[in-house]
């Protein structure tokens, strides 16, 4: 074996093991321990107050119901930005924070999170007047502490044309060109779940929170069931924190008889096409001319051959998140919208790779008086409150803040610990709590030191490492190329160098449980084929069994499992065809 980085653990190991054997050890300290901390919620903001509670040396246990980053956290425009449109309503500390955030993201995660820009056209007929856009643009740039990779610029309508030659000609005025950035949204949380168990804490997908444990008139932890095994098991915690995100009234009506909706969730639809079909250099605004709504087309160069997200849609959304689906309605809005912003490509419904939905969870305006109790209102973003049995509910929230929400987070929730061992003189907090400490890479192997180490040794052992691998996994792309198996037979996915092997990784040491799971929210093998990676499933399956220790029959299940999942995502083709 070629040796790594030097210090790095062995994928086999314990210490840099995060597997289903890394859940089954979860498992049992569940039954045995008593945490400080119990987090309900594997999105991104569940993951980021995990790991920045046992940075400060919590005892932290995480539970999620279903994959880490199942729902919003995977589902999003996959930005890293400061939030241009909060300059209208002078949000101005929320911005200059998102964008401080991107700063960091930049430099301490550069695998992860990448400048990108944007270029957003102005029309006559359009809501949005050149000179307040151009105001909006300096002050976004101020606030950015002029850390962006280049200011903004403004641009003629001929020279707009030049970059965008299939962008609408008719009314265009003007254009500016700033930037932002992109991020994997779905592998961020997973790698932040990681990096919380690196430290300690005791995480596990698949396990639903069920009832909580009562003591008194206060929630010491959860009843929940594990959806692999069907065992049950009391998870014991001083405090529970809720971070369920649109689930947040699920959770709620477990909490009390009395819980009132909360929420006032939206749906968010997103369509995706080749790159090759819509040549954007950049990400594109565009601006609904009736509704004003902005919808993004953002290239992602990095996703297989290359496709374009664009997205997204407002629209309310069912009382069950779980049923939110891709409408005909929803296809059609955002068809129309391009077709107006690039009439030459003449796009068709055919010419779109895949759909996803999520939904974001806004916090109804008159949640307070709902739930009974006056809100903190950290920001006009997210909301942290305390709840029933002494809980704390977080909802809202952008994903580019999430470090700076859960931390908090967790400020909040030793406030109101404390505040109830003062009256009761129950539930001491623990001695020596630390400080927040999550300003660090989430791994060592996504450094570009480690990163280059790692390439060095390849070339010294004359292994060859694709560019692809080095892209998503840093310094861990040359073991992914120790697991390659000599006898495939069949050509990997373009742009999916080494899939198998990959899987094997995923499997290792980001806890897929599901082949879903690797699919849909480790590499965006569904998300960027029109064949959805189908033809690579049974191969797959074999390879899931093999590593899981489980025999054909095993796999052949998972594979139908599988082929259900994507079929189900599938579903809103046959909507339009109807």
């Amino acid at each position: 074996m070629i040796s790594t980085t030097s210090g790095s653990p062995s994928l086999g190991d314990g210490a840099g093991e995060f597997s289903f054997r890394t859940r089954e050890r979860a498992l049992e300290r569940f039954q045995k321990e008593e945490f400080d901390l119990l987090i309900v919620g594997g999105g991104i903001t569940g993951a980021a107050t995990a790991r920045d509670a046992v940075s400060r040396g919590l005892r932290v246990a995480l539970i999620e119901r279903k994959d880490y980053a199942f729902g919003t956290s995977s589902r999003s425009s996959k930005l890293i930005h400061g939030g241009l449109r909060y300059l209208q309503k002078f949000e101005l500390k929320l911005v200059f924070e998102a964008l401080a955030e991107r700063s960091f993201f930049l430099k301490v995660m550069p695998h992860r999170v990448k400048s990108l820009s944007f270029y957003y056209p102005i029309y006559r007929e359009g809501l949005v007047r050149p000179t307040l856009l151009s105001f909006g643009l300096w002050l976004y740039d101020i606030l950015a502490l002029f850390r962006s990779p280049e200011f903004h610029s403004r641009y003629s309508s001929k020279k707009l044309l030049a970059e965008i030659p299939f962008l609408k000609e008719e009314g265009l005025l003007t254009g500016f060109k700033f930037y932002d950035a992109t991020m994997m949204d779905d592998v961020l949380a997973v790698e932040t779940i990681r990096a919380a168990h690196e430290k300690g804490a005791a995480t596990a997908n698949y396990i639903e929170a069920v009832e909580p444990l009562w003591n008194g008139d206060r929630i010491v932890g959860f009843k929940a069931k594990d959806q692999v095994a069907g065992k049950n098991y009391e998870i014991r915690a001083s405090q529970t924190v809720v971070c369920a995100g649109p689930w947040t009234d699920k959770v709620g009506v477990k909490l009390s008889n009395n819980w009132k909706q909360w929420l006032n969730p939206s749906k968010g639809v997103h369509l995706v096409f080749d790159h090759k079909r819509i040549p954007v250099p950049g990400t594109v605004v565009m601006s609904h001319p009736k509704d004003g709504r902005i919808s993004f087309v953002v290239p992602r160069t990095d996703f297989g051959t290359g496709v374009v997200i664009v997205g997204t849609t407002d629209s309310p959304t069912p009382d069950d998140p779980d049923r939110a689906e891709v409408v005909a309605d929803d296809v059609h809005y955002l068809m129309n919208l391009l077709n107006l912003s690039f009439p030459k490509l003449r796009l068709t419904a055919q010419d779109i790779v895949s759909a996803y939905v999520g939904v974001r969870p806004l916090v109804d305006d008159q949640s307070g008086e709902k739930v009974g109790v006056s809100l903190q209102k950290v920001s006009r973003e997210h909301q942290i409150e305390e709840g029933p049995g002494g809980t704390v509910i977080v909802a809202g929230g952008k994903y580019t803040t999430h470090r700076k929400m859960a931390e908090e987070v967790v400020d909040f929730a030793l406030k109101t610990w404390k505040k109830e061992f003062k009256k009761t003189g129950k539930y001491p907090l623990p001695q020596n709590i630390g400080t927040s400490h999550t300003k660090l890479p989430l791994s060592a192997n996504l450094t570009q030191e480690e990163t280059e180490k790692a390439v060095q040794s390849a070339q010294e052992n004359k292994i060859q490492l694709p560019q692809e691998l080095l892209e998503r996994y840093g310094a861990d792309a040359l073991r992914i190329c120790q697991m390659q198996s000599k006898d495939q037979t069949r050509p990997d996915p373009a742009a999916f160098p080494m899939l198998q092997s990959q899987l094997r990784y995923a499997i290792q040491k980001e806890m897929v449980i599901h082949l879903e799971d690797f699919y849909l929210r480790r590499v965006p093998l569904f998300l960027s084929r029109s064949d959805g990676g189908l033809p690579w499933a049974e191969a797959l399956a074999r390879v899931w069994a093999a590593e899981r220790g489980l025999d054909e029959k095993e796999a052949a299940s998972e594979l139908e499992r599988l082929k259900a999942e994507l079929e189900n995502r599938s579903a809103w083709k046959k909507t339009l065809k109807s």
